[in-house]
């Protein structure tokens, strides 16, 4: 699957620099704008990286948007941990653990076939992009502060149908320094229907790092690949959601699992419930 995935990628490349493209109608750049917004509440178990030696559960309230809005797609959320800042036997984010109360991810992708006005679609290939991803959490100069940058597409994939790819480069702005790259891929398909038109869906996602430097420091160390994969089971109607989760976590973020003196856990799997309103 990692090489079908980055063949596609190579191919959306390809496609991208080619003069071998067709023109596009693309008089009206907004005839196909849409966007959507929904707070999903959710409750976190075994997320990583954690400290083995604090718990490993919390809620949370996220805001999650994306839409199209002429040549840019976007899309990203908004994450505030510990809703009543809450001190429990098996919470990672109580108060006093100096850990961040807000995650964001921003992810906004500009078309290269809109702004060119060129058709770059080519085989599974139906949209190319330029890339870029943002990740901010709350804590300044030494929580997750990344960003990336790099090319993606639409891809049409058996069963799954259109899957957003991108390969980036990392650039850790902590460090203030480029250090390997990332591919990521997300998807949502729907797969049953009910007869009152809700439905149910299996969506997720990959981000895996990799190429990066491995750093020995002794506190917390490096290494030069890693990543997490989602797999979710949900069900929609037109205004809420209910859905289930699992992740898997192998040195996610590049932190070395238990290495060094405080020994984060950087591996393994959490769980997700979620309940979700639509706007």
């Amino acid at each position: 699957m990692k090489n079908v995935k980055m063949l596609a990628l190579a191919g959306a490349t390809v496609a991208a620099i080619s003069g071998n493209t067709f023109a596009a109608d693309r008089t009206d750049l907004h005839a196909t704008d849409y966007k959507w917004l929904q707070f999903n509440a959710m409750y976190s178990i075994g997320e990583k990286p954690d400290n083995p030696a604090s718990g490993d559960q919390h809620n949370y309230l996220e805001m999650e948007f994306g839409g199209r809005s002429g040549v840019v797609d976007l899309y990203g959320y908004v994450d505030v941990f510990n809703l009543a800042n809450e001190s429990t036997d098996n919470g990672d984010k109580n108060p006093g653990s100096g850990t961040s109360k807000i995650f964001m991810k921003f992810n906004p992708r500009f078309s290269i076939d809109a702004i060119t006005g060129k058709d770059l679609s080519f085989g599974p290939i139906q949209e190319v992009y330029f890339s870029t991803l943002f990740n901010w959490d709350g804590l300044n100069g030494e929580g997750v502060n990344s960003t990336f940058w790099g090319v993606g597409a639409d891809v049409n994939v058996p069963w799954l149908g259109k899957t957003g790819m991108n390969l980036y480069g990392y650039y850790d702005m902590n460090a203030k320094e480029w250090n390997g790259y990332q591919f990521s891929a997300n998807w949502f398909k729907p797969f049953y229907f009910f007869d009152n038109k809700s439905f149910l869906s299996f969506q997720g996602y990959i981000d895996y790092q990799f190429g990066a430097d491995e750093d020995d420091n002794m506190f917390v160390p490096k290494t030069s690949s890693g990543g997490n994969i989602f797999f979710g089971l949900y069900w929609h109607s037109d205004r809420y959601a209910l859905g289930y989760g699992l992740k898997g976590f192998k040195d996610v973020y590049l932190l070395e699992d238990e290495g060094g003196l405080v020994g984060l856990e950087s591996t393994g799997w959490s769980h997700y419930l979620s309940a979700t309103y639509k706007f």
